[in-house]
């Protein structure tokens, strides 16, 4: 008994130290975690372009260099520029609603007067002051959120440079030995390797789904609201349109959150044409980019269903912050994986027992 305890004891020495250095090496990258995902996402959705390349020049570096240049490019310049547009929006309609003399109490004092005289609504007789008040606190409980959030992103610059070195060194790798990364990662797993390929598979087509869903529909329901706020004199249209593209991933009522109270209180303060504008452009033209859209760009790449996919963004927001909302999905699709493959094992195990006796 005692010559079996010690003959297990390195066994069990040596996945100690596994599991300590494991976790040592998880807690000496955590504070890297999402510049890592997002070089891991990059690398993915670019790996086509890197492979092209490829095979018109032989040089990896090369070809990994030209792909890094076009995400800077494409993406990364663009969504810099415009965060950058959207802290001075939001720090002026912040300042403006926590202002006793800003213009959004006279907007919202003239709109709730407007009710109160028309014939059919002044009979309710509104407390419009009430109204106003507690309108008042709900737009400070956003740009609170907007101001706060956004001062998290970019409060610490040397932090916020570090993350971003950190993210585009580990996409140049990542774009140049992605494969060789892969097939080490499915080697040195103790797990089948088509187990591997299944997970790799999800991460890869739930995040391009997710952001294909929210950048390109979002991105252009949120594009063509903030050019009607503009063209129809709302101010700070740029904000209105960053919060038409977040809020595009609410089933059945979408970002018409925003649009529809905007075209409603520009009638009601007299503002006719351009009420009609934004409320017939938003219904005929922002709500249609949904429906002819999603089936071309989500197709049967996502398997899930929409009611799953709206909970895991929202709570992969409020658990990751900002790349929750990819993060949440895919979360939510390894665990669908991952009940999968264990029903598939079980099956095989149950095959493989029954035939065991005829063997």
């Amino acid at each position: 008994m005692f010559r079996k305890l010690f003959s297990d004891f390195p066994i069990l020495v040596f996945f100690l130290l596994l599991g300590w250095v494991t976790f040592l090496l998880g807690d000496i990258l955590k504070p890297f975690f999402f510049a890592i995902f997002w070089a891991v996402l990059l690398a993915a959705i670019f790996d086509p372009l890197n492979d092209r390349l490829r095979r018109k020049f032989k040089n990896r570096n090369l070809c990994a260099g030209l792909t890094l240049g076009a995400v800077l490019v494409t993406m990364i310049l663009p969504v810099g520029l415009i965060i950058g547009l959207l802290i001075g929006q939001s720090l002026e309609i912040y300042n403006s609603i926590h202002s006793s003399s800003g213009s959004w109490m006279g907007t919202l004092t003239g709109f709730f007067n407007s009710l109160e005289q028309h014939p059919v609504l002044g009979r309710f007789n509104m407390d419009h002051q009430f109204m106003v008040d507690k309108s008042l606190e709900l737009l400070k409980a956003v740009t609170n959120f907007l101001v706060s959030n956004l001062s998290t992103f970019t409060g610490n610059t040397v932090i916020f440079f570090v993350q971003f070195a950190v993210m585009i060194y580990c996409l140049f790798y990542f774009l140049r030995d992605g494969e060789d990364l892969i097939d080490t990662l499915s080697r040195y797993m103790p797990v089948d390797e088509r187990h591997i390929k299944t997970f790799i598979d999800e991460f890869s087509t739930t995040s391009k789904a997710t952001l294909k869903f929210t950048v390109v529909i979002g991105g252009i329901q949120g594009l063509l609201g903030g050019l009607v706020f503009y063209m129809t004199g709302i101010e700070s249209s740029l904000v209105w349109g960053v919060l038409m593209v977040g809020l595009s991933i609410v089933p059945a009522i979408g970002n018409a959150i925003i649009w529809v109270p905007a075209g409603i209180m520009m009638l009601a303060m007299g503002h006719i044409w351009q009420g009609i504008t934004i409320l017939v452009f938003g219904a005929v033209v922002i709500s249609s980019v949904d429906n002819l859209l999603r089936p071309i760009l989500m197709g049967q790449d996502i398997q899930m269903h929409p009611l799953l996919i709206f909970l895991s963004t929202l709570g992969g927001i409020a658990v990751f912050g900002f790349s929750g909302f990819v993060l949440g999905p895919v979360v939510a699709s390894f665990f669908l994986a991952g009940w999968k493959l264990l029903l598939e094992l079980h099956e095989e195990q149950k095959i493989i027992q029954a035939a065991g006796p005829d063997r």
